[in-house]
C-alpha cells in the first residue's frame, strides 16, 4: 500500500471521528451563500478575502483535496461550475450527499493529488487548496500541474502547513521533539510511529520551499497571511504555523 493510500484510509477513520475538515456546511450556511453571505476557510482560524475569490458565476472551479463538502458547496452557491478532487472516500461522499441534499451539480474526482491531474490543459479559473499538501512528499510537481489545469489569469489559493507543528510534542507544544524534515519516508522509526498514531504520513513542508514552488512553477505571487492552530501553546503564544496565499497564472 502506498503513502498516499494509507493517508486517505486515515482520513476516512478521522471522519467517522468527526474531522474538523471533514464537517460539511450546513444547510443555512449554503443559504445564506445563495445571497452572497459566505465565508471559506484554507487554514485554521481564518477566513480567505473575498478579493481573493472574485466574481465565480459560471466560472470553473476545483477543489483540489477539498473534499468534504465545506469549500465546494459555498462555490456552488455562488453559481460557480463545481470539481473537487480527492483521495479519500468519506470526503467524497460528503460532496455527493450536499450536491443531491441542495440540488446542484458537482463533478467529483477520486484521485492521487502526488500524481499528474486527471484534467486537461487550462481547465480551471480557480482552484481552491486547503491545508493538504503536508500528506504528500513533493510539493513542486503538485504546483507545476496546477499551473497546468490554470487559465490565463487563474488563480490558485492555497493553504499551507510551515513545519512548526511537526517539531514539538503534540501534547503540550513545548518541547521540541522533532527535527525538520519531518519525512517518515526516510525514517522507519518515525513511520511506524506516524502508523501507530494514526497520524497518516504526513511531511513537514517550509515557507520557502512552498512559496518558491509555487514561484518555479511560473505562479506570480499577489498576496498572503499567516494564520494559528487555533488551540494549544502555540496559539497562546500567537506563533504562526499556516500560511495562505494566493498566486496567479498571467
Amino acid at each position: 500500500m502506498s503513502y498516499t493510500d494509507i493517508n486517505s484510509k486515515v482520513f476516512d477513520k478521522w471522519n467517522k471521528e468527526d474531522w474538523e475538515w471533514g464537517r460539511p456546511i450546513s444547510h443555512e450556511e449554503f443559504i445564506n451563500a445563495k445571497k452572497g453571505d459566505y465565508n471559506i476557510k484554507l487554514t485554521p482560524t481564518k477566513f480567505v478575502p473575498h478579493s481573493w475569490i472574485g466574481d465565480v458565476k459560471n466560472k470553473k472551479v476545483l477543489g483540489l483535496a477539498s473534499g468534504g463538502a465545506q469549500q465546494m458547496p459555498i462555490m456552488a452557491a455562488l453559481g460557480a461550475k463545481v470539481t473537487v478532487l480527492d483521495y479519500s472516500d468519506s470526503q467524497l461522499e460528503s460532496e455527493k450527499k450536499m450536491a443531491i441534499k441542495e440540488e446542484y451539480d458537482i463533478k467529483i474526482v477520486k484521485a492521487d493529488m502526488s500524481k499528474p491531474l486527471p484534467f486537461k490543459d487550462e481547465e480551471f479559473d480557480l482552484i481552491i487548496h486547503p491545508v493538504s499538501n503536508c500528506y504528500i512528499e513533493e510539493v513542486l510537481p503538485l504546483f507545476k500541474e496546477c499551473y497546468r489545469i490554470l487559465k490565463k489569469q487563474g488563480r490558485l489559493i492555497s493553504g499551507l502547513d510551515i513545519g512548526l507543528n511537526y517539531v514539538f510534542d503534540e501534547d503540550d507544544e513545548t518541547s521540541v521533539k522533532f527535527g525538520l524534515p519531518f519525512n517518515p519516508l526516510k525514517d522507519k522509526n518515525l513511520y511506524n510511529l506516524c502508523l501507530l498514531n494514526d497520524w497518516g504520513i504526513q511531511f513537514s513542508h517550509t515557507i520557502e520551499e512552498q512559496i518558491r514552488s509555487q514561484l518555479i512553477a511560473g505562479f506570480t505571487l499577489e498576496d498572503l497571511y499567516e494564520d494559528y492552530n487555533g488551540y494549544g501553546k502555540l496559539n497562546e503564544f500567537k506563533i504562526p504555523t499556516f500560511i495562505a496565499t494566493k498566486v496567479i497564472k498571467l
